[in-house]
């Protein structure tokens, strides 16, 4: 790839202040890229360019007049197809959702990015609806991973986390409900923050899960991470879920100082699974390492009812996701892509006590956390067990059988961030979780940044990618 254009955030906008590029410039590039690698990669759905390149004309303007925005005025960035924008419409990447959903609207956390003086590239592809794998008879851009073609880039915010890293966007938007912002991030190679739940309103975004969605950004760094959610966070009254909790300067806890930063390493479930590799292992230890040289101190833990936490988190978001749906999958059943379709009426089979026993559940491991956490920061785990697989390998039911290690957090509604930590042998994405106390991602945050001072794994770049995969 080209390396004319800044890899990450905090230098385009170094480069914007210091005169040395124009944010018309720096959009341009980015719709010049997407142009060229978006058939094969299918990173977005739609494309806003003249609304982009006005946006940008906008950010010039001011930065021409004194006019200082914060540091993502006139950063190009990308937003997944279940958010609403006001320039170009949200399909959730289906047939099944009314064209006039979030027609002509900005959702909350799109409108406070916009009045930071940020472009809006387009809209990027998901699974539909956030759930499920893509089918390619619907007629939407298939996502590929940008490593290798006919690999998974893991969903469902795939098209931002592709975005990010084959340097399409300098970051964007994504939803995770059991892993959807953290797993796209690992598997891509970038950075991804899974926020607290109520930490970044959701109203003007389709739902999955009532009580599990939250939304964040993805992006290269930490650091670009946490000038995003400086902007993103915040109470918004039309999202009966978001917290009136204060919001820190993220970017000013970025000190890269760990000295005494106690991290819990739960070794049962997390390490010890069949399902991990020894490469993802290796890596995440090796990451640990680099941490306790800077002054971290990092023991063993056990996370109590991990396993049971990663099945409630499931039937959670397949009741809820089931709720939403309902009559849509009674009356356009055949318009659901047929993985949808396949994931969500697993919910048809749970029963009231199902869903209240979950419940049950999830109030016991949110007070187990709890009296974890008072003796540690932050736990670290693999994000994901395994390098991203063959697209062709993937299916729902694996899914459902597979290890999670990105679904109890959003059970228990914590902080938990994907950070970069190496390549496979094969040449893929390797990826650690840190996972941190209610509304504590600046210490989520400060830890990745500390790391990512001393290693450059979030600033690898694949090839050009331009072949599309059998």
């Amino acid at each position: 790839m080209p390396q004319e254009l800044p890899l990450t955030v905090k230098d385009a906008a170094a480069a914007l202040r210091a005169g040395s590029l124009s944010s018309v410039q720096l959009t341009e590039g980015f719709l010049n890229r997407i142009s060229a690698q978006n058939e094969s990669l299918g990173a977005f759905v739609a494309v806003s360019g003249e609304s982009a390149l006005k946006a940008a004309e906008a950010a010039d303007s001011d930065f021409a007049a004194g006019v200082d925005r914060g540091p993502l005025q006139g950063i190009p960035l990308a937003v997944k197809d279940i958010i609403a924008t006001d320039d170009a419409p949200t399909t959730a990447n289906s047939r099944v959702l009314d064209p006039e959903w979030g027609k002509g609207v900005d959702a909350p956390v799109v409108a406070r990015l916009r009045a930071a003086g940020t472009v809006v590239l387009g809209k990027t592809t998901t699974s539909e609806f956030a759930i499920g794998l893509p089918d390619p008879d619907k007629g939407f851009p298939i996502p590929r991973n940008p490593w290798n073609l006919d690999h998974t880039p893991a969903g469902s915010s795939s098209g931002t986390g592709i975005a990010v890293a084959a340097g399409l966007s300098l970051g964007g938007l994504g939803t995770d409900t059991g892993g959807s912002v953290r797993g796209p991030a690992a598997q891509n190679g970038h950075t991804g923050l899974k926020v607290t739940f109520g930490r970044v309103p959701k109203n003007g975004v389709a739902p999955l899960g009532y009580t599990l969605d939250s939304v964040g950004p993805m992006a290269r760094s930490a650091y670009d991470c946490a000038v995003m959610l400086e902007v993103m966070a915040g109470y918004d009254p039309g999202d009966p879920y978001a917290a009136q909790v204060p919001i820190p300067k993220y970017s000013e806890l970025l000190t890269g100082d760990v000295q005494g930063l106690r991290v819990g390493v739960p070794m049962p479930y997390f390490y010890d699974s069949p399902e991990v590799t020894d490469e993802v292992r290796t890596a995440v230890f090796a990451a640990l390492d680099i941490l306790k040289g800077s002054g971290a101190e990092a023991s063993d833990v056990v996370v109590p009812y991990a396993e049971q936490a990663k099945n409630a988190n499931h039937i959670t978001l397949v009741a809820e996701g089931y709720a939403y749906h309902r009559n849509n999958l009674v009356n356009r059943w055949n318009d659901y892509g047929r993985y949808t379709r396949r994931a969500l009426v697993r919910g048809a089979f749970l029963t009231a006590g199902d869903y209240t026993q979950a419940q049950r559940f999830r109030s016991f491991f949110r007070r187990a956390l709890a009296e974890l956490f008072v003796s540690y920061d932050v736990l670290i785990t693999p994000t994901w067990p395994t390098p991203a697989p063959r697209s062709d390998e993937m299916s729902p039911e694996l899914q459902l059988r597979s290890v999670s290690f990105t679904g109890p957090w959003n059970l228990a509604g914590l902080p938990a961030l994907a950070v970069p930590c190496g390549f496979s042998s094969s040449g893929l994405p390797l990826s650690m979780q840190i996972i941190g106390k209610p509304f504590a991602e600046g210490t989520v945050l400060k830890v990745a940044d500390a790391y990512q001072r001393q290693t450059d794994w979030h600033l690898k770049v694949p090839p050009v990618q331009t072949a599309v995969a059998a």
